[in-house]
């Protein structure tokens, strides 16, 4: 239990970390580049990895690691950046916020890892509760942004589910540094040939990409692939919920904002949702053959 608690807290760390990276990209990073976007957060954060650990990949790890690196990074990370443009903070972390259950489903399509009753509640209850803090009134919703937040949500979720279950025997820093290097590579020849020349950055934007690059990407993605190889799929997705927790409260922060009575029963729902899936068990195949034998 102690143990489980403490890699709950590492793991937490990334979607606290992610929750800044909204406003952080809307607010100081070129817009209508989300090729040069994602490659310029992922390859440093690559290289500051792999330069840690000083490993290089062997075997199939090398197919494994472009795959990986399109799904959790390369692709997931455009696609963010292009629903970070094209929608409202609130919208799309609407639409991220149905990631747990996604996770539970490929967790279970594809490692045996059956949600339990809690899990399921509690992912329920997150959406409800994202929704209702963020969810104020009328928002406009973008298309392409919208599809883009969706893209991300399952190409995420399928990417997480498979490192969990191919990185048991790899060092979580050489993995994620494999994984970012693979798809940032994969980016940079498609934002030059779509994007053209690489944006201009003022010192702004320089900081941003940097704060983004070793705290929103090398040291979040560390964390989370550390607590995703020793806590169920189902409730390491359940703590991304801390993201959208972490953007209001940012937000309210930044904009000396008071939170209406709607969006604290919100923050409210989302942290039982979070709180009562971390109790609630899931069933392997395993379990269940072991359960129907005993019956």
């Amino acid at each position: 239990m102690e143990a489980n608690l403490r890699w709950s807290l590492v793991t937490a760390v990334a979607p606290i970390a992610w929750g800044t990276n909204y406003y952080v990209t809307r607010e100081f990073l070129p817009a209508g580049h989300p090729l040069y976007g994602g490659a310029f957060r992922a390859l440093p954060a690559g290289v500051l990895l792999l330069a840690a650990c000083r490993k290089a990949p062997r075997g199939s790890w090398w197919w494994k690691s472009l795959l990986l690196g399109f799904l959790n990074m390369g692709g997931f990370f455009a696609l963010v950046y292009v629903a970070a443009q094209r929608l409202p903070t609130s919208a799309a972390s609407t639409v991220m916020a149905t990631a747990p259950l996604a996770m539970m489903l490929f967790a279970w399509a594809l490692i045996a890892e059956r949600p339990g009753p809690r899990q399921l509640t509690g992912a329920g209850l997150g959406v409800a509760g994202v929704s209702s803090m963020l969810l104020t009134g009328a928002v406009p919703m973008d298309t392409l942004g919208v599809l883009a937040s969706v893209a991300a949500v399952a190409m995420s979720s399928l990417g997480y589910v498979l490192a969990k279950r191919w990185s048991a025997d790899v060092e979580v820093l050489a993995s994620t540094a494999w994984q970012l290097l693979g798809g940032g590579l994969m980016l940079l020849p498609f934002a030059v040939v779509i994007e053209g020349p690489p944006p201009d950055l003022d010192v702004r934007a320089l900081l941003a990409f940097g704060y983004v690059t070793v705290v929103a990407t090398a040291l979040a993605f560390a964390a989370w692939f550390a607590g995703l190889r020793r806590l169920p799929a189902a409730n390491v997705g359940l703590l991304g919920l801390l993201n959208p927790v972490t953007g209001v409260l940012l937000g309210t922060a930044i904009a000396g904002e008071s939170l209406t009575l709607r969006q604290i029963c919100g923050l409210l729902l989302t942290l039982t949702g979070i709180l009562l899936g971390r109790r609630g068990g899931f069933l392997t195949a395993r379990n269940e053959g072991n359960s129907a034998g005993s019956n």
